[in-house]
């Protein structure tokens, strides 16, 4: 299931980036893994997928312990500042940080682990209060210059999430708000190559519109059980 899965949307990357005049090889694919389990992390990883997202601390902290660097991790979720020692040791990049406080957290963890973690800032631009994220582009370009400042950060993109919509139209706005912030931001001094933009039900119009990271679980790994612990999967 795993392979024709991932046969399928590959060729819907291929094909959603040659469309834009965009090359394949621009777009990262992120395999949402949370609530899946070794076996299957492994399982994509013998596909050829190089990188997983997990949205739990715990959960990451816990794979990382059997995979180990076999794959590439990023963390996705919504992080609490108590839980970033959880995530530094193994984050390839953490797309989800949203606040002064996490930042220098995540600085401080990842001075004590001797590494540059790579961050993005996650942006609110569905307008929806249910949803994490910066809500405007103030508080953006504040925590961005803030980020300048810690010296075991870097600050290389960001993030976002598409509103709960079948309004293709909203959902567009979302993302193209998101590469323009991402464009302004470049235009004063930063130096930002990152947009982590596009789930299962919308990556084809987030690629459109620029992303380079596409986070994608239930088109590769089918729908998730919650109810069993992803150590029983």
């Amino acid at each position: 299931m795993i392979a024709d899965n991932l046969q399928r949307l590959k060729e819907k990357i291929n094909s959603t980036c040659l469309s834009v005049g965009r090359e394949p090889h621009d777009v990262k694919l992120v395999a949402v893994s949370k609530y899946f389990g070794i076996n299957t992390i492994t399982e994509a990883a013998g596909l050829g997928v190089t990188d997983f997202g997990e949205n739990k601390a715990q959960e990451l902290r816990d794979k990382y312990k059997i995979l180990g660097d076999k794959v590439k991790w990023h963390f996705i979720g919504t992080l609490q500042r108590n839980k970033v020692k959880y995530v530094v040791n193994s984050s390839l990049l953490i797309h989800s940080v949203d606040s002064k406080i996490l930042a220098e957290e995540i600085n401080r963890q990842a001075e004590k682990e001797d590494k540059i973690q790579k961050i993005l800032l996650e942006v609110k631009t569905s307008g929806e209060e249910s949803k994490s994220g910066l809500g405007n582009n103030e508080q953006v370009f504040k925590l961005a210059e803030d980020c300048r400042k810690l010296k075991n950060i870097q600050f290389i993109g960001l993030m976002t999430m598409a509103p709960f919509t079948d309004d293709e139209r909203l959902i567009r706005k979302s993302f193209s708000d998101l590469r323009k912030l991402k464009d302004e931001l470049n235009q004063h001094g930063n130096n930002l190559t990152e947009l982590s933009m596009g789930m299962t039900s919308d990556f084809e119009i987030a690629i459109s519109e620029g992303s380079t990271i596409v986070r994608i679980g239930s088109a590769i790994f089918g729908p998730r059980d919650y109810s069993k612990d992803w150590r029983d999967s």
